[in-house]
């Protein structure tokens, strides 16, 4: 098959090996990529996914997947960091296909570049936080962790439980600028691995968030069908970092364990070709359903998707582990690039759903109950 180029992935062919350059010191350093998001910024690589009549590079979804595959062999960090901010730009693609609200924050992403930064992972069907009713709005206090790219960040796309009076506990859902008033970023992002990624925690200290904000309502604890656009869209493209970073991991080690002559050294080699290439199949088929928007946003899609994710998650780690043992002591020194990338493919398991969680909505799913037991 001819390969077709894009757009989005000649960005990344030519800033990549700069990058690559980057990523030690930002891992020792524990440093925010922030001269990658400027020379990502520069080539207009955030508003990629951006129709072309609004702005943007008009890159499909699956195009996308296949940058930040390829960007994760470069600098994990910075691939993983973009695709939570790509994730936010594909929900308001698939949304505004629909003919559902979108085309606003489409429009000011083409025309402005803006970098968007997402709260999910503290966001999740309860949310947290506080958030009081005041003239004209609401005032919100909250600590969200994992911010990924909150220091170059425009725009959060975040969430807070509210007590309504009459309906009972919600979640509300709101963009809200990183200049308004209360709200900081406590920089405290000393992890293990993806040590690029900025994922800082946001401070809410009294957000006033206006009435016409509210992009969404909806009853605290349940599995509302918002999650099935946003699971389908984010996990294809968060998956194709530890993909990428699998795929990166098994060319080290094809080359360090060449002629090595242990045994065992050619045994490893083969399950770790066989873990990359279930990695891989299940990142495809991850894509597959998600079909560049074209998908129901059912229950049924988001369980397939994160099936897939988990799969594709362990398959990831494996690859990495045993890429490390094939090249054997080697593979400890830092010099190799493997550890690394063990560092960073570990982060694949707190994405939504960690794999116990998965399994319980999955088999919930099976049994003919809802996906999440509300009640826990």
């Amino acid at each position: 098959m001819t390969e077709v180029m894009t757009n989005c992935l000649n960005i990344v062919r030519d800033l990549g090996p700069t990058f690559a350059g980057r990523a030690e010191k930002h891992d020792a350093e524990d440093m925010f990529v922030a001269d990658n998001y400027a020379d990502l910024k520069k080539a207009r690589f955030f508003s990629a996914l951006v129709p072309t009549e609004m702005g943007g590079g008009g890159a499909s979804h699956s195009e996308m997947c296949a940058a930040l595959k390829e960007l994760a062999g470069y600098c994990s960090s910075t691939a993983l960091a973009c695709s939570m901010h790509q994730h936010v730009v594909a929900a308001a693609v698939f949304n505004h296909r629909r003919g559902n609200p979108g085309a606003k924050l489409l429009e000011a992403v083409g025309a402005k570049e803006l970098v968007m930064v997402s709260t999910g992972a503290t966001d999740w069907l309860a949310s947290n936080g506080v958030a009081q009713k005041v003239e004209g709005g609401f005032r919100i206090d909250a600590r969200k962790i994992f911010a990924s790219g909150s220091p170059a960040g425009d725009m959060l796309a975040s969430s807070a439980p509210y007590e309504d009076p009459e309906e009972g506990w919600q979640v509300l859902h709101f963009p809200v600028p990183f200049s308004a008033e209360g709200v900081r970023i406590e920089e405290n992002w000393r992890a293990m691995g993806m040590r690029g990624t900025g994922s800082h925690t946001v401070i809410y200290d009294d957000v006033f968030i206006p009435d016409e904000a509210i992009a969404l309502r909806r009853p605290r604890g349940d599995f509302h069908a918002v999650w099935n656009v946003v699971l389908t869209v984010a996990m294809p493209l968060i998956m194709s970092v530890y993909t990428g970073i699998a795929e990166r991991a098994a060319e080290i080690a094809r080359e360090k364990a060449a002629k090595r002559p242990d045994p065992t050294a050619t045994y490893s080699l083969g399950e770790m070709e066989n873990a990359l290439v279930t990695a891989q199949l299940g990142h495809q088929a991850m894509v597959g359903i998600t079909n560049n928007y074209d998908f129901d946003p059912v229950n049924e899609t988001a369980n397939n998707i994160l099936i897939r994710k988990t799969i594709t998650a362990n398959a990831a780690k494996q690859t990495v582990e045993k890429a490390i043992e094939a090249v054997g002591g080697i593979g400890y020194f830092r010099s190799t690039g493997l550890e690394k990338l063990l560092r960073d493919v570990y982060a694949s398991q707190y994405h939504p759903l960690a794999e116990k969680k998965q399994l319980l909505f999955s088999g919930r799913m099976s049994q003919g109950l809802d996906p999440v037991d509300a009640l826990n």
